[in-house]
């Protein structure tokens, strides 16, 4: 017969037993089915004359990794990273679905030789003891820096464990002495108003932000750093430690069909935080936390932040701005597109005294508001500090915001509150058809300190912007955001 064996029919069948055990015994120990799929290296189907595959796809697993929510599968993603990194071709490292994968703080850098993408198809969790991150960067958790053409995707969980964060937060066991003082501070309010805010800068407690009783840092769930062409999408993160997903020092970023939460009285649980960013847009997305929904902070410009739902929250804020005499400038922002539901604020603006740069170009549109404290705020007297904040003349220049289509309830008297600086006042503010009931049924007022610009169509309360000669609205000021979205 040649080379080959003649087996008996009962040899045959106990080898071919054997041998189906073996594999079934395998395949039973090898949790993550993907990892499998990947090692028999298949070719494509349809191109036997491309030696090289277009792209590759790596499993954690097939780097070690358990999946099992208690083994430590850090250095898993760490070698799946360096091996993506290195090909020339497009990569995907998938973390496979129906397992739990326990990262420690980690960090991801490139610049890489081609596109990456990672597919978060199970669940990415954190340790639930902060002092995980002894001897780590305490301020991140899972961090990218300089990647560029980078996705993240996969309909996967991201969670941060973040209750024992919280615990150890201030936030939780705020002061009572604000609530002491509420006539004295009405009587001030009456007779300033500037006394009025500084005054409340001085008693809000536990503001030096972020707030922890062992340390004080600000700890961010995923950052991205220096990274360009990036994008995040169709991902749950829940119970960050903190801020929940940063972009910093980034250049044309999408993120969309996300979804933040974290319960309202976690502290400091920011949903998206952008700083000295451009060319982003955040869209399709809900974010439900302890803190702002999406906070766009220092030389950040081109943001296009549409189709979003917030709540609970702190709304949707541009700033702090200027803290310790810093210059800082957001311009070429637009929000349009929004639902705000039993948030702490609406639409911000917060500056510090005694900084400088600017806030302007700044469009909110088609928002609607339920029950939203403070719907529409700018704050020139922002403090967040435990110590007073002293009266400073210098100050970040507001200018050219506009608020269109803005409708709903407010759960404070005062709807729309402009708080500028004396010696810098707000230019350029618009109102065009807004409508911010009482949600108890009385009704709803505005307030305006040094704040100058007008309004047209129904706005209810009615604006009480100060005049002064010559003052006319910028004309086209709304039309200047479509060139922003369209190039």
């Amino acid at each position: 017969m040649g080379c080959f064996t003649l087996y008996s029919s009962s040899t045959f069948h106990v080898n071919a037993i054997a041998v189906l055990c073996v594999v079934g015994f395998w395949i039973s120990q090898f949790r993550c089915t993907e990892g499998f799929d990947s090692l028999l290296q298949l070719p494509q189907y349809g191109s036997p004359t491309t030696p090289l595959r277009s792209k590759r796809v790596l499993s954690l697993c097939d780097f070690g990794a358990k999946g099992d929510g208690i083994h430590n599968d850090t250095k898993a993603l760490i070698k799946a990273w360096e091996k993506a990194c290195s090909f020339s071709v497009k990569t995907t490292i998938v973390v496979p679905a129906r397992n739990t994968y326990l990262i420690y703080p980690i960090y991801l850098g490139g610049p890489c030789r081609s596109k990456v993408t990672i597919r978060i198809s199970g669940t990415i969790t954190a340790p639930k003891d902060p002092k995980a991150w002894s001897g780590l960067n305490a301020r991140k958790w899972l961090y990218f820096y300089e990647v560029n053409h980078l996705t993240i995707e996969g309909g996967g969980t991201i969670n941060g464990m973040g209750h024992e964060w919280w615990s150890r937060s201030c936030k939780r066991k705020p002061k009572k002495s604000i609530t002491i003082l509420y006539p004295f501070i009405h009587f001030f309010m009456t007779c300033s108003k500037r006394l009025f805010f500084l005054l409340l800068g001085v008693f809000q407690p536990c503001r030096h932000a972020p707030t922890l009783r062992l340390v004080s840092i600000t700890i961010q769930a995923i950052t991205f750093h220096k990274c360009k062409n990036l994008k995040v999408k169709d991902l749950m993160l829940v119970d960050s430690q903190q801020m929940h997903m940063a972009f910093t020092n980034c250049i044309r970023v999408l993120a969309s069909y996300l979804k933040l939460v974290a319960p309202g009285s976690s502290p400091n649980t920011d949903a998206v935080h952008i700083s000295s960013s451009r060319s982003v847009e955040i869209k399709h997305s809900i974010f439900k936390t302890g803190d702002d929904c999406i906070s766009i902070v220092g030389n950040s410009s081109r943001i296009m932040i549409r189709d979003i739902s917030c709540g609970p929250g702190h709304g949707v804020s541009i700033g702090s701005l200027g803290k310790s005499k810093s210059w800082s400038n957001v311009h070429d922002v637009t929000v349009d597109g929004a639902f705000l539901s039993n948030t702490e604020n609406g639409l911000r603006i917060k500056t510090w005294q005694g900084g400088s740069g600017f806030a302007s170009k700044i469009l909110f549109k088609n928002v609607l508001m339920e029950n939203v404290s403070n719907p529409i705020i700018i704050d020139q007297y922002y403090c967040d500090s435990q110590k007073p904040c002293h009266n400073q003349t210098m100050a970040v220049k507001v200018k050219n915001i506009s608020f269109i289509h803005i409708k709903g309830t407010s759960a404070t008297e005062e709807a729309i509150q402009f708080t500028c600086s004396d010696d810098l006042p707000c230019e350029g503010l618009y109102l065009e058809d807004v409508q911010l009931q009482s949600c108890i049924g009385e009704t709803t007022r505005s307030s305006c300190w040094e704040a100058y610009g007008s309004s047209f169509g129904l706005v209810d309360p009615p604006a009480c912007f100060s005049v002064f000669d010559g003052f006319i609205k910028e004309p086209g000021i709304s039309n200047s955001y479509s060139r922003v979205q369209s190039s």
